[in-house]
């Protein structure tokens, strides 16, 4: 008996799948009410690989020894990338062929240990800010706290109170495979190669709170203006107040906005009651974005006390400011801010591929928004993390966000009861979230096209529910709905290869009324950056091939081959001779068509009849290195095309039209003038005329030159004579004409082209450079010392002599050209860690 019960006890134990665990846990939960702790990162598996379920999985002596630690949110990719499993994702085809999307058919598990102390009174709520992509289950100490059923979609906000033990507890949480066409989730769409895990995982923080028997939801600060005067404004403070108890209860708030102020609340029980209270100011410190004022920020402060204790409390910044939105009189959608008029001029916004939690990066390219001088982002589908909008707010940057087009978000006809709960769980979570961040213009309830009534009615009735007071926008293009009317957008594109001149016109994608997305498509790196995620082969294709698929461009058949944009170059510019050749070429392709968007678009605000309200470039940065669609590629080395944009989005700056051969001054006050210069590529002087400027508007008329290709120098000084903006056009007596007759949404045929192949025959002239050069910031000046002109010199920081770029860096001006004798200065900005240590050094190219 003593043997047959030893082997029994045997079997037994073997059948245990757990063991103590072996380290402690490195988080704990909140000890007092009103705290928050948020989880620090996760240990990841996937289920193919567990073979128990949620019940074992969450208890905390489960043994994850052999699980991968990965960050608090990323996706299920992002998280195994940051761990070491996939180095060098992004070069080649890495992600398709070294990564098994097969492994992303199963669910996940992310897991967490964790400690707490008991504390008799108090009660713990497991806190999902926004959702899990695309559901999922939450499991704690061996039970379900909720299912898929509750927590599903990318966006709906949860909290659950849930019991914790004394010492170790562990949170599991099984995400599910994702599929952007049968859940609401985030999708890349035709914006890069799509990650092979479609998104799933936990992008947004998980947090435990602890509160007393009352708990604080949703502060939110309701601001009303006075405008023109700005004199004056009104605050109404609202939160919700939830009585965890059978018993109703007498709620003390005390709080701060402008001033202290205290109100007392009756909540029943096991409900739920709203706090309000108004304030009224006297000379309110008015938010403005960047180029139009400062952007002062207030601190709303509450504190929810019974009987005297604290049982809850919260805080968040907001601003004040006055957003109008209307139809113009030529049927445009346009925008005031505090009164005054306010002309969009933005670009498409991208998170990373695995939405993975790099703050630096960010504050990197809305460093470069700034230097750009856009004014505007919009965000589609990606709503992206708290501390986004917090950036955006200080820096004065306004955002756009909205749901994304031709994913389950725009198949209505798929839709579900369930699926209408979502999508209004996402508006409320949303709705609450963005609304009392300053930066915020507005929310397109659709993209590519406006809901039907029943979803525009879902929307609409969810952001009521959370005092939404900013516009809401049927979609992005000519979609009216049925209660919000019509977009007052155009949506006509283009997406692909169009000569600068197109942009002047009246038709389309032309600078007129509000674009909701639009650019030129291809935009090619500089040469270190594409040898950093391009093989010897593929860049061999690149400027050999305009046909060849590239998997650095999109999976759709329109956009993966270089197509119109490799024709267009090689007959402009002549055919490429070799890779280096290319991309110099490709620069200038960029440059000129960048910047002859954002000009038309600058000038034509200015005109009083069908003027530019909105342009929305497609896109500004990349979710992955990519070969289209982005002012700075994912290196963010700036390359022609972001210099393009940059020169053309100067608040004041003399400019030449392409449809008239105007020079307008944009900016500009009295007392300036414009210098305005024709040469021929020899070097000859063809006209040279300065006239004075009264204000904004035209100023002149260029001269055209005689030969092929031709160059114009523009000069606009300030009063006592110095340069406040300086603009050099090549171009030529052969136009560039297209044929809208037989375009598409996606294609653009040219039919003639301009000729630049003159540019080929310019020496090289010598340039001499002096700089002083710190760890911070160099100041490089340029001499053209040759009898030709110095064409498109670009100047570079190097991490030591022939060392790699610095990126970012933020420049003055780049890729300069200067006449004999002429002398440029340029300088940038960097971060002194990005040097590594090394001596920087100057490169002229």
């Amino acid at each position: 008996m003593r043997r047959l019960a030893l082997v029994l006890l045997l079997i037994v134990t073997s059948c245990v799948p757990a063991t103590v665990t072996r380290a402690q846990p490195n988080f704990a939960a909140p000890t007092g009410a009103g705290e928050v702790t948020t989880f620090p990162d996760w240990r990841l598996r996937s289920s193919s690989d567990v073979p128990v379920g949620g019940d074992v999985v969450s208890r905390p002596e489960y043994d994850d020894q052999t699980w991968t630690t990965v960050p608090r949110r990323s996706t299920v990719l992002g998280g195994l990338v940051a761990a070491g499993r996939y180095p060098d994702i992004h070069y080649s085809t890495n992600m398709r062929d070294k990564v098994n999307a097969g492994h992303f058919v199963v669910p996940w598990w992310y897991r967490k240990t964790f400690l707490s102390n008991s504390l008799s009174g108090s009660r713990t709520f497991l806190r999902l800010p926004g959702g899990i992509i695309p559901s999922a289950e939450i499991w704690l100490n061996g039970a379900m706290i909720a299912g898929p059923d509750v927590v599903a979609g990318a966006y709906p906000a949860h909290d659950f109170e849930v019991p914790l033990r004394a010492g170790v507890n562990a949170l599991a949480i099984k995400v599910f495979p994702a599929d952007s066409y049968e859940q609401f989730t985030l999708d890349f769409l035709d914006w890069s190669q799509p990650p092979p895990d479609n998104s799933m995982g936990v992008w947004r923080d998980v947090r435990l709170v602890r509160t007393g028997p009352v708990s604080l939801h949703n502060a939110r600060v309701l601001t009303s203006l006075a405008v023109p005067s700005l004199e004056t404004a009104e605050l109404t403070i609202r939160a919700e107040l939830t009585n965890h108890t059978s018993a109703d209860v007498e709620v003390l708030v005390r709080g701060s906005a402008d001033g202290p102020f205290e109100e007392k609340v009756k909540v029943p029980a096991m409900g739920t009651a709203t706090v309000e209270t108004k304030q009224y100011m006297e000379r309110p410190r008015v938010w403005w974005p960047y180029a139009m004022g400062d952007q002062p920020l207030y601190r709303l402060e509450l504190d929810a006390s019974v009987d005297g204790r604290t049982s809850d409390r919260t805080a968040k910044d907001f601003g004040i400011r006055h957003v109008r939105s209307f139809l113009n009189a030529d049927g445009a959608q346009a925008f005031e801010i505090n009164g005054r008029p306010f002309q969009v001029r933005g670009a498409g916004w991208v998170p990373d591929l695995f939405l993975r939690d790099d703050r630096q990066r960010v504050r990197d390219e809305l460093s470069y928004v700034r230097d750009l001088g856009l004014n505007t982002l919009r965000l589609e589908g990606k709503e992206e993390q708290d501390e986004f909008y917090e950036l955006a707010d200080r820096m004065g940057i306004v955002l756009m966000p909205g749901w994304e087009c031709c994913s389950k978000w725009q198949h209505y006809e798929k839709w579900s009861q369930a699926d209408y709960a979502v999508a209004r769980a996402s508006a409320v979570t949303e709705g609450f979230r963005l609304q009392n961040h300053p930066s915020v213009l507005s929310f397109y309830l659709g993209s590519d096209t406006a809901p039907p009534p029943e979803v525009e009615k879902t929307y609409l009735d969810a952001f009521a529910s959370t005092d939404w007071s900013l516009p809401l926008l049927p979609s992005i293009g000519p979609w009216a709905s049925e209660t919000l009317g019509p977009s007052g957008h155009k949506g006509a594109g283009p997406y692909w290869w169009v000569p600068p001149n197109f942009f002047y016109g009246e038709v389309a994608g032309g600078a007129f009324g509000f674009e909701g997305e639009n650019g030129p498509g291809a935009a090619i790196p500089e040469l270190a950056a594409l040898k950093s995620f391009m093989t010897d082969a593929e860049l061999e294709a690149l400027w050999r091939d305009p046909d060849s698929v590239q998997y650095h461009l999109s999976w759709s058949t329109w956009f993966n081959h270089l197509g119109d944009f490799w024709h267009s170059l090689a007959t402009r510019y002549g055919a490429p001779s070799s890779l280096e050749d290319f991309v110099r070429k490709a620069q200038l392709m960029n440059y000129e068509v960048n910047r002859a968007q954002f000009e038309a678009h600058g000038r034509n605000g200015l005109r009083p009849a069908n003027p530019s309200t909105g342009d929305i470039y497609w896109l500004l940065n990349n979710a992955q290195p990519e070969l289209y669609w982005h002012l700075f590629d994912y290196s963010m080395t700036p390359s022609g095309g972001y210099f393009g944009a940059r020169k053309g989005l100067r608040p004041t700056h003399v400019q030449y039209s392409y449809d008239d051969n105007t020079v307008w001054a944009i900016g500009a006050v009295n007392g300036m003038t414009v210098q305005t210069t024709v040469f021929e590529l020899d070097g000859t002087v063809r006209s040279d005329s300065t006239v004075p400027v009264s204000g904004p508007g035209a100023v002149d008329r260029v001269t055209l030159g005689s030969s092929r290709t031709y160059l114009v120098r523009l000069l606009l000084r300030d009063a006592s004579g110095n340069v406040v903006d300086r603009n050099v056009y090549w171009l030529s007596s052969s136009p560039d004409t297209t044929d809208l007759g037989t375009s598409t949404w996606y294609h653009l045929p040219q039919t003639s082209y301009a000729d630049f192949t003159g540019l080929a025959s310019l020496p090289r002239e010598k340039v001499s450079v002096s700089s002083t050069v710190t760890g911070t910031r160099a100041d490089v000046t340029l001499t053209n010392n040759g009898n030709s002109v110095a064409f498109f010199t670009r100047v570079s920081i190097r991490k030591g002599a022939g060392g790699p770029e610095i990126a970012p860096a933020l420049w003055t001006d780049n890729y300069v050209t200067l006449w004999p004798g002429e002398t440029v200065t340029v300088s940038a900005s960097y971060r002194e860690e990005l040097l590594g240590g090394a001596t920087p050094a100057v490169e002229v190219g």
